[in-house]
């Protein structure tokens, strides 16, 4: 690896650092009892951490570490344009030019090869049109509804519904009967604990 080459990984992992300071609307509780909201780079981890354990319970495997690659460049664009809340309709309206603008900043930090190699990742996954996509974009919203479960409940206070939460995660379901099961109980775990607003 050239000089040049090594200074721009690195200044890409510094900047890919600040992924852990991007605030999402996720709760998380510690084993104290405190809770806060999770960063996108905790959010990705998670999602990561579905993948390993759905990927043995589905019929028609994806590449794993495809699915990994993937799922490591998903939210990186957050770093320049923040996280966008599943339900903040109008943020959702400018939410893909805000996060192009800002593949061309993060992305552009990288050698060419790599800048293009990561961006090819998130637009996969932004596009959802392969197997690989459809089991990372189902891991990612599985991991969103999981939070709000084991978190707070952030629906209820958000004065989220039932029902609006169905366009999000019917897709994912769909992707292989272990997803439709693990969002199932997801669910009904969210009705017995009051967990969506009325």
């Amino acid at each position: 690896m050239t000089p040049d080459r090594t200074a721009a990984l690195l200044d890409f992992m510094a900047l890919a650092d600040r992924l852990k300071h991007v605030e999402r609307r996720g709760r998380t509780r510690g084993p104290d009892g405190t809770d806060r909201n999770e960063n996108s780079a905790e959010h990705c981890w998670n999602v990561a951490l579905v993948a390993v354990l759905l990927h043995g319970e589905v019929e028609d495997k994806p590449d794993l570490g495809h699915v990994l690659a993937m799922i490591a460049a998903h939210d990186l664009v957050e770093i320049e344009a923040g996280d966008t809340f599943a339900y903040d309709e109008a943020h959702l309206l400018t939410q893909a030019a805000r996060e192009r603008a800002a593949a061309d900043v993060v992305f552009g930090v990288l050698p060419p090869d790599l800048g293009q190699r990561l961006r090819a990742l998130w637009e996969e996954f932004e596009e959802g049109t392969t197997k690989e996509a459809r089991f990372a974009m189902a891991c990612d919203r599985a991991q969103g509804m999981m939070q709000g479960v084991i978190g707070t409940g952030h629906w209820r206070h958000a004065g989220i519904r039932e029902e609006q939460t169905r366009g999000r995660m019917n897709p994912a379901r769909e992707v292989a009967p272990a997803f439709e099961a693990l969002i199932g109980l997801l669910y009904e775990r969210a009705r017995a604990g009051g967990m969506f607003a009325a």
